[in-house]
């Protein structure tokens, strides 16, 4: 199995640049037989990264979040996966180039730096942690992704503010659609964050003999959580639309941001095992 994981690592950078290159070629051109062509290519793609990462997991015992190049990868299909299960659900395509560039830069990091890791802490081989830490990036994915289709309202909004009827506003979605996906973006994040923090609150207390509700990075994800289940439920029932679901996505992202990095430069915390 290990000649395939290596095959996979030096592939995978590879399937993600023609992959983007498929959206690129397409977003300039809009040919018709390039619109189903582009799918196909990214549903590959993920498959094959879905078996390097379970290859990963059996062949060295421990799921991919060893180090910050596994996250890295991850990272790059949880961004890839998103999108994907996005596209399927809005069936709008004409946006994916500006979420698989983030895939295609984790991924080529990860292919040039990841290494095969046989001994690692006895705690980084347990599966529920993979599933904790897979579902939280999934979830900072579902948030990056609203926060990427965000920009992309407040550019075509100036377009046409600014009466600019060019490729931006021939290709873009309207900003209805834009909001639209959003919304759903940040929705799927929420879903998955909430999954991780559920499974955290559930096994870290007895993995962690030092377990902590007070953890700064359980605090910080408490807070980003709050924030934004506070702002789904005040889009449903206020009936928020257009720039003020925007400007949300985006502060929350940029608090969100802040929120992570602060809790891992200001205090140690259990979760620092890696």
């Amino acid at each position: 199995m290990l000649p395939a994981i290596h095959a996979l690592n030096i592939i995978l950078p590879f399937l993600y640049l023609a992959t983007f290159g498929i959206y690129v070629y397409d977003f300039m051109n809009e040919k018709a037989a390039f619109s189903n062509a582009k799918r196909v290519f990214l549903f590959v793609t993920l498959l094959l990264h879905v078996f390097y990462l379970l290859a990963r997991t059996i062949e060295f015992n421990h799921p991919p979040i060893t180090n910050k190049f596994e996250i890295f990868t991850v990272l790059a299909f949880a961004i890839g996966f998103s999108y994907f299960l996005l596209e399927l659900l809005t069936d709008v395509r004409g946006t994916g180039l500006f979420i698989i560039l983030f895939s295609v830069l984790f991924q080529i990091v990860s292919s040039l730096f990841i290494e095969d890791l046989i001994e690692v802490k006895e705690i980084l081989r347990n599966r529920l942690l993979g599933m904790h830490v897979i579902s939280a990036l999934l979830g900072y994915s579902g948030i990056t992704i609203s926060a990427v289709y965000g920009l992309l309202f407040l550019i075509l909004y100036k377009e046409i503010k600014l009466s600019k009827f060019g490729l931006i506003f021939n290709r873009l979605p309207s900003l209805e659609t834009l909001e639209r996906l959003s919304f759903i973006s940040l929705l799927i994040g929420f879903i998955l964050l909430t999954i991780s923090i559920t499974i955290g609150i559930i096994w870290l207390p007895s993995a962690f003999p030092n377990f902590s509700y007070l953890d700064p990075k359980l605090l910080s994800t408490g807070v980003v959580w709050i924030i934004y289940g506070a702002g789904i439920v005040t889009k449903l029932s206020a009936r928020w639309y257009g720039k003020k679901v925007i400007m949300f996505s985006l502060v929350g992202f940029t608090l969100a941001m802040l929120s992570l990095m602060l809790s891992n430069i200001i205090a140690e915390s259990f979760h620092s095992f890696t």
